[in-house]
C-alpha cells in the first residue's frame, strides 16, 4: 500500500467516525427531523466545513428527509479574508447550495465589548436573517466539545454563572432551533481529519484572534491537562452531573 493510499484510508476511517458521532447526536438529541430545512453557518474554519460535510453525508444515509443549505458571512472592516471560491467549490462537491452574505462591522461603536463579540454577534444576526429568508427551521453551528468546555469555564470565571453551549436551543418563539451536531466531538478529532483532508485555512487570520479571553481559557485547560489526563472529559461530564444539594444556596 502506498503512502497516498494509506492517507486516503485514514481519512475515510476518520470521516466515518465523525459521521457516526454526528448521526448519534442527531438521533439522541432530536436535532434534525423529517422535512426540516437546515442552514449551516459556514465560517470557513475546519469545524463548520466538517460539520457541513458530515451533515451532507448523513442526509444520504439517515432515514430522514431534510434540506441542507450553507451560508458564509464576510465581515467588512475586521481584517480577515476567506477564499469564497474555495468554499463554493467545496459546497458544490457535496451538493449543498451556498449563499454568500456580507456585514459591515464597526468595533468602535461598543468599546466596552470585545471585537470578537461584536463580529460574532453581527454575523450570527445575519445568519438568522438568512434562515428566515430561506424558510429554514434549523440553524447548525460547528461548535465542538472543547468549545463547550471553554464556554463553561469562561462563564464561571468572568460572569459567575454555570452555563455553556446546549446541543439544541429554541429561539425566536420557536421559529428556529439552533443545533450543534459536533458538540460531543473533541477538537483534536476534527483537527486530525482536517489535516488528512488538507482543508484550507483563512487567507488572512483575524488580527484580534490572539487577544481574546477564549485563548486565555485554552491555556488554562492545557494546564489542567497536565494536572489530570481526563480533565477535559470530566469537565464536560460535570455539566450532566450537577448535585444541587451539595452547592451553596442563595439566601431567600
Amino acid at each position: 500500500m502506498t503512502g497516498m493510499d494509506e492517507k486516503e484510508r485514514k481519512k475515510k476511517k476518520q470521516f466515518e467516525k465523525i459521521c457516526k458521532k454526528v448521526g448519534k447526536a442527531i438521533n439522541e438529541y432530536q436535532l434534525i427531523q423529517d422535512s426540516d430545512r437546515v442552514l449551516v453557518g459556514l465560517s470557513g474554519g475546519k469545524d463548520s466545513m466538517i460539520l457541513l460535510e458530515a451533515l451532507a453525508d448523513r442526509k444520504k444515509h439517515l432515514p430522514l428527509s431534510f434540506e441542507l443549505f450553507a451560508v458564509h458571512i464576510s465581515a467588512k472592516n475586521v481584517g480577515y479574508e476567506m477564499d469564497t471560491c474555495y468554499l463554493a467549490a467545496f459546497c458544490e462537491e457535496i451538493s449543498v447550495p451556498l449563499y454568500l452574505e456580507e456585514v459591515e462591522i464597526d468595533i468602535s461603536l461598543k468599546p466596552e465589548k470585545t471585537p470578537c463579540f461584536i463580529c460574532s454577534w453581527n454575523r450570527r444576526k445575519k445568519i438568522f436573517e438568512k434562515s428566515k429568508e430561506l424558510r429554514c427551521n434549523k440553524v447548525a453551528l460547528g461548535h465542538h466539545k472543547d468549545d463547550a468546555i471553554q464556554t463553561m469555564l469562561m462563564n464561571m470565571i468572568y460572569h459567575g454563572s454555570f452555563s455553556s453551549l446546549p446541543q439544541k436551543l429554541r429561539m425566536f418563539n420557536g421559529r428556529i432551533d439552533l443545533i450543534r451536531p459536533l458538540l460531543t466531538i473533541p477538537e483534536n478529532e476534527l483537527a486530525y481529519y482536517a489535516g488528512l483532508k488538507n482543508l484550507k485555512e483563512h487567507e488572512k487570520s483575524c488580527p484580534y484572534m490572539d487577544s481574546t479571553k477564549r485563548n486565555t481559557i485554552k491555556e488554562l485547560i492545557r494546564s489542567l491537562d497536565k494536572l489530570h489526563k481526563d480533565s477535559r472529559k470530566n469537565l464536560f461530564r460535570a455539566m450532566d452531573n450537577i448535585y444541587y444539594d451539595y452547592l451553596p444556596k442563595k439566601s431567600c
